[in-house]
């Protein structure tokens, strides 16, 4: 899940918000003000409902971003480096570059997150208390009650043990520990998603029918992101036994042909260099990567403006781009690359540019070492 835009930085880790962020915010911010607390106090006025629905959708977001953090700064700590945070439609997530070197540590890396929102829902319990105490508004206490049960259930449903939630990751730190087989730890707990998710579809469903009420339909959508967030973390499980010890120089486009900064968009389109074999390109400036392009984001400049716009203007800067070392391992990469020619990942050795990977490079080295593996096979 990438990022539509950026926030910015925290504790040195890029945090980003998906578009879809909007939708639940607006859900959030709109069952509140127009259901929950005017049910709950009524005949306050409609603006008061709006700003404590709009106050009380950020600060839940605001817990969240504290969830993904906490699950980064515990992963630096134990060596495992952070790509970024994205907040998006069903959470948060923060993108690992690697996987944790031992069970204790994913653990660690795995617990923290539901450990940090149950504090903050006790935090929010005893705020809740206080205010009450305090004879504070109606409405103001409802919000932190409201903030202190949907963090206790972030916490309880998070824990549960099916990937790809937290409590997944402490499953499979536990099979990993009895069995010493990452790779079948991950699929037991990828396993258990599928059968959670699943379980939620029937429930949501059901529900659904019974009662009409939107909750089931909610409820059934979180059940199949689960399935498919599972099912394709078992697949990368099996692509990370495949390509385990395959170097990213093995995989990867050699000497790739790149495209000068200063180059108008224009140029760029019309040369025949850039026309037919791939559909992103480095960009360098005095032979220095400086980002990457693409065909579709040149095509996307008006013709009329082609010839005053430079490759430099749309292209993607080598800061939003993934880079790696050649002998970084290629099963590592998996977990941050995308689909899509501007998430092409570059290969750069002491500074200097020497390859380009995608993931049809990816899928290429897959097929030949399962090709490999089966005519060793053979008797």
């Amino acid at each position: 899940m990438r990022a539509t835009f950026v926030l910015g930085r925290i504790a040195g880790v890029r945090v980003g918000v998906h578009w879809s962020v909007l939708l639940i915010f607006g859900i959030i911010a709109f069952g509140l003000s127009q259901g929950r607390l005017p049910e709950t106090y009524p005949g306050r006025a409609w603006v008061v409902y709006w700003a404590a629905g709009l106050c009380t959708a950020v600060i839940f977001f605001a817990s969240l971003l504290a969830h993904e953090v906490a699950h980064a700064v515990v992963a630096r700590r134990n060596g495992v480096e952070v790509d970024d945070i994205v907040l998006w439609l069903l959470g948060g997530a923060a993108r690992l570059k690697s996987e944790a070197s031992s069970p204790g540590s994913e653990l660690r890396i795995a617990g923290v997150g539901p450990l940090v929102s149950l504090l903050l829902g006790g935090l929010f319990t005893l705020a809740t208390w206080l205010l009450d105490l305090a004879s504070a508004s109606g409405v103001v206490v409802e919000m932190a009650a409201w903030l202190a049960g949907i963090n206790v259930l972030l916490a309880v449903f998070n824990a549960l043990p099916a990937a790809p939630l937290d409590g997944g990751r402490l499953l499979r730190a536990f099979l990993w520990w009895r069995t010493g087989d990452r790779l079948r730890a991950t699929a037991g707990a990828t396993a258990a998603g599928r059968v959670l998710g699943w379980l939620l579809v029937v429930l949501g469903l059901v529900a659904f029918v019974r009662t009409r009420a939107f909750g089931g339909l909610w409820l059934a959508l979180i059940g199949w992101f689960l399935i498919a967030a599972a099912t394709a973390e078992g697949r990368q499980a099996q692509l990370r036994g495949v390509l385990a010890g395959v170097p990213v120089r093995d995989a990867m486009t050699p000497e790739p042909l790149t495209v000068p900064a200063d180059t108008t968009v224009a140029g760029f389109l019309t040369d025949a260099r850039y026309r037919y074999r791939h559909s992103a390109f480095p960009v360098t400036e005095n032979g220095t990567p400086v980002g990457l392009v693409t065909l579709d984001s040149a095509r996307k400049v008006p013709q009329a403006e082609a010839h005053a716009v430079t490759v430099r203007d749309v292209m993607v800067s080598l800061s939003q781009t993934t880079v790696v070392e050649p002998d970084s391992p290629l099963a590592d990469l998996l977990p941050r690359m995308e689909p899509g020619a501007e998430h092409r990942v570059l290969v750069m050795d002491h500074g200097r540019l020497i390859g380009i990977v995608s993931l049809s490079d990816v899928s290429r080295t897959v097929t030949w070492l399962m090709n490999s593996a089966g005519r060793r096979s053979d008797p």
